[in-house]
């Protein structure tokens, strides 16, 4: 038999790796953040089905109705979302659920409760599908407070306060991207065994990369910090080479890359949205954790994203996170701005 290609046969799969993870903190671990991942596994599961099919089964065209964003709802946004509820509901873990689809929180009926809130956008970049571009459903995980039954009041809390935040990209494959707080690590759905099965262990952001990802299409309401920063990074100093430009436009499809490749991605606030556009619950927390678990940084160019207190469950905020140095970079600018408009005061 030497020579021959032996299956490996110690596969790592999602939950086995979490039980691990758990094992190790000790006796405060119960095993009910693994069940609620389980939980989100499977809407991951049927979600990638379905995308897979979206076309064959009609599920493309837009269901009629716009979500509380604004923004016309796809089809598959509403059943992922429903898979997602449904699903989360099940599990008997959850207390509270905020979805990017649903205007109002959703307190969890006492028979069916948990210990657990998650915040989520089921569907994320789905203005996407039709042009075959990757997508993703986008999920944050708080504890609830001490003494709390499931209130509105435990997701309003800083994003450092999550236990666990993720995302799954659908495309060529199903990649889940999780942490824990014990550093970031990256699954892909193995289809024939229908797991997630370890592929990307410990992920670091590198410290600086050469990729920015910026809808510069918005360049004209960009504030001066911002443009600033771009113009030194498209007409480097001497001897350096100007950075490369990648804009998908599917935020989990641009964090996935730039957590694995290095760069910056930045969607900032402008004249034109005040607050930004991307929602500080479960697209900003979720996202920024992941980058500061990889050893990068998230900022608005002011402030440490995971340090913000929301107000309201879709609250929006401007958006940096990348390489370490490179998000460092940007921030430089925003302080020259401050120490101005200070200095002019």
């Amino acid at each position: 038999m030497s020579g021959e290609e032996h299956p490996n046969t110690n596969i790592i799969t999602l939950t086995r790796h979490v039980l691990s993870q758990q094992f190790q903190l000790g006796a405060q671990a119960s095993g009910d953040l693994t069940l609620l991942l389980t939980a989100i596994q499977v809407t991951s599961k049927f979600i990638a089905t379905n995308v897979r099919k979206a076309r064959l089964i009609n599920l493309i065209g837009l269901a009629g109705d716009t979500n509380v964003q604004g923004e016309e709802q796809k089809k598959l946004d509403v059943l992922s979302n429903d898979i997602m509820v449904n699903s989360l509901r099940a599990s008997g873990k959850t207390a509270v659920l905020v979805s990017e689809e649903l205007e109002e929180a959703i307190i969890i009926d006492e028979k069916h409760r948990g210990k657990y809130c998650v915040v989520f956008d089921p569907l994320d970049g789905s203005s996407n599908i039709d042009a075959g571009v990757n997508i993703g459903t986008i999920f944050g995980i708080y504890h609830i407070r001490p003494g709390s039954e499931g209130t509105i009041q435990d997701v309003l809390r800083p994003g450092s306060e999550m236990v666990a935040a993720g995302y799954t990209m659908y495309g060529s494959s199903a990649n889940l991207v999780l942490t824990t707080g014990q550093g970031v690590n990256g699954y892909t759905l193995d289809a024939a065994l229908g797991e997630f099965i370890l592929t990307h262990p410990d992920i670091r952001i590198p410290p600086r990369g050469k990729i920015y990802s910026f809808n510069e299409g918005n360049a004209m309401y960009f504030h001066p910090p911002v443009n600033k920063y771009l113009e030194s990074i498209k007409f480097p100093s001497t001897g350096k080479s100007p950075y490369s430009a990648r804009y998908i436009g599917s935020m989990v499809a641009d964090v996935h890359r730039t957590l694995l490749y290095g760069g910056i991605f930045g969607y900032p606030d402008d004249k034109k949205s005040k607050s930004g556009k991307l929602r500080l619950l479960y697209e900003a927390f979720p996202m920024a954790f992941l980058t500061e678990q990889a050893g990068g940084i998230a900022t608005t160019g002011t402030k440490r994203i995971l340090d913000i207190v929301p107000t309201t469950i879709h609250e929006r905020c401007s958006v940096f996170l990348g390489s370490k140095d490179d998000v460092l970079d940007l921030k430089k600018f925003y302080d020259q701005e401050s120490v101005k408009e200070n200095g002019s005061a």
